[in-house]
């Protein structure tokens, strides 16, 4: 697996965490459900199938009883997604967050559904209900869609499979059928450490976004000097934005910092098309709400608002998006669907070549 930081480059201003990863915040867990399976004409229901699931889970515990402080952003809302609503009413995330394919959401939402009812058998009974958050990209030009082929199982390896530590890239999880700028897409991740605080922010994108023309690496305009590479047609993109960070943020803070994933998205050349469903989910594991609290009055940390630690998790955020983003397209390799449609890799050492000639290198 190719990262951007292989090729030599050191992106941004602030460093990146151990892994590089939305896993270096502490306690956030990732896990991966693949499934890739035959080829040739699309048979609908059988496939070809180039699709997934991707879980980000915000702690080890169960979400229920823990909740997070969370916010959502909706750049672009040309999309699927699913437990929005109540993460702007209420400002916390109760359940994993899963990302998958743009017709499989209700799918998945009933699967991860039936994971939580297991994992909390007072749900509707004695206690409220759960609200399951779902995000999507189209892989419909690689894959079967229309055949939804994700089951619960897969969402329950997804989730049960999630840890720590490095984290697959590329041709995987939710990302395994997806495409950027016209070159193969997916999963990608990074990380920044803010300076004194020793906070971190956490990026995980699910990249389907984007036309060749428009994509710029480290401001080098990379898509129109790689017009010539093999170029399939332009899909109607998405792209999901998960973020993540130790800091005790509540759920406005949280929605300033979700907006700025936009400021990253842009940096890598996109103008959000009018069919892309852009949308940014930010969590905080340092601001845990119980879901049975033992006192009525809740008291918990809070960053101040100040700006000069503001403007770090600000630029942390679009440092780290526009890393994963990066990431999410180095680590991708050519990939066959059904029809025979192909998405190439972006070629890395033409990317060096150009980075080289334009000192980026």
């Amino acid at each position: 697996m190719r990262r951007l930081r292989d090729l030599g480059v050191e992106p941004g201003r602030l460093p990146p965490g151990r892994h590089n990863a939305i896993t270096d915040v502490p306690g956030v867990r990732v896990g991966h459900t693949t499934l890739i399976r035959g080829e040739g004409p699309l048979q609908e229901g059988v496939g070809p199938v180039r699709t997934g699931v991707t879980a980000v889970l915000p702690h080890g515990g169960n979400t229920h009883r823990d909740k997070v402080a969370a916010a959502v952003y909706s750049f672009n809302g040309y999309g699927k997604v699913m437990g929005f609503e109540q993460i702007r009413e209420r400002g916390s995330l109760e359940t994993p967050v899963l990302l998958t394919s743009n017709l499989s959401v209700a799918r998945a939402g009933d699967a991860l559904m039936s994971y939580m009812l297991r994992q909390n058998p007072d749900i509707a009974l004695t206690t409220g209900t759960v609200n399951c958050v779902v995000g999507e990209c189209n892989d419909g030009m690689l894959s079967d869609a229309r055949g939804r082929h994700i089951r619960p199982e897969h969402v329950f390896a997804a989730i049960d499979g999630a840890s720590g530590g490095p984290v697959a890239e590329g041709n995987v999880g939710g990302g395994t059928g997806t495409t950027c700028y016209q070159f193969k897409g997916g999963i990608g991740t990074a990380s920044r450490r803010l300076p004194d605080e020793g906070y971190v922010v956490g990026a995980l994108v699910q990249a389907n976004h984007g036309k060749r023309e428009e994509l710029l690496v480290l401001g080098v305009p990379v898509g129109l000097a790689l017009a010539d590479v093999e170029m399939p047609r332009h899909n109607p993109g998405s792209i999901m934005i998960v973020l993540a960070s130790d800091a005790p943020l509540d759920a406005l803070q949280l929605t300033r910092v979700a907006k700025r994933a936009a400021l990253g998205l842009a940096r890598t050349g996109t103008v959000s098309h009018d069919q892309s469903g852009d949308f940014f989910i930010a969590f905080a594991t340092g601001t845990r709400i119980p879901h049975e609290p033992e006192d009525l009055l809740f008291q918990s940390p809070r960053l101040h608002d100040r700006s000069d630690i503001l403007d770090w998790l600000f630029l942390a955020t679009v440092e780290a998006v526009e890393e994963a983003i990066l990431n999410a397209l180095l680590a991708a390799e050519t990939m066959t669907g059904r029809d025979g449609l192909r998405a190439p890799a972006l070629p890395p050492d033409r990317l060096c070549e150009l980075l080289r000639r334009h000192g980026r290198l």
